[in-house]
């Protein structure tokens, strides 16, 4: 069964440590459907969230794979639950007539989002979420009003007073 799998790890914020985590995942013919990676606090120390899908075991084989990786200095499996999950979304829609904006505007206030760029025949839209809010507006919008969609790809934390630290 490939089940859905967030990795949060933290790594040496030097030149080739995430070409050297994708390569872990390409030489072993294994897919990352998002990756996102940013310094933390301390510059010297970057945090990369993926998501992949895989079995149990197969899950298990790569998080030891990548402890194995020089730059890796910590890693955890955020497991539903236990983490927040949240992925952010800009989308710009086709928005002409008074009708037609006002609706959009009631569809932006149900899902929490918010307008970010107004043109005469446009909206541009922020919606943050879980991947499930996000495909939920994109359903709810029709396919003909949607000029382009870009997500940021999962970012996840731990709940409570646990963290991932260095």
């Amino acid at each position: 069964m490939s089940e859905r799998h967030i990795i949060s790890l933290l790594l040496e914020n030097e030149a080739g440590a995430l070409s050297r985590v994708a390569g872990l995942f390409s030489a072993r013919a294994y897919n990352i459907e998002s990756l996102s990676v940013a310094p933390t606090e301390d510059p010297t120390i970057s945090r990369l969230t993926l998501v992949t899908r895989g079995s149990v075991e197969i899950v298990e084989q790569i998080t030891k794979q990548l402890n194995k990786l020089i730059d890796v200095i910590r890693l955890v499996e955020l497991n539903e639950g236990r983490a927040i999950e949240r992925e952010l979304m800009l989308i710009k829609v086709r928005a002409a007539g008074g009708e037609q904006r006002e609706e959009m505007k009631r569809l932006v206030d149900i899902f929490g989002g918010r307008i970010m760029d107004v043109t005469e025949s446009t909206y541009t839209i922020e919606i943050v979420g879980d991947g499930d809010k996000l495909n939920a507006f994109i359903e709810a919008v029709s396919a003909k009003r949607i000029l382009e969609v870009i997500r940021s790809g999962v970012l996840g934390i731990l709940r409570g007073n646990k963290a991932l630290r260095a």
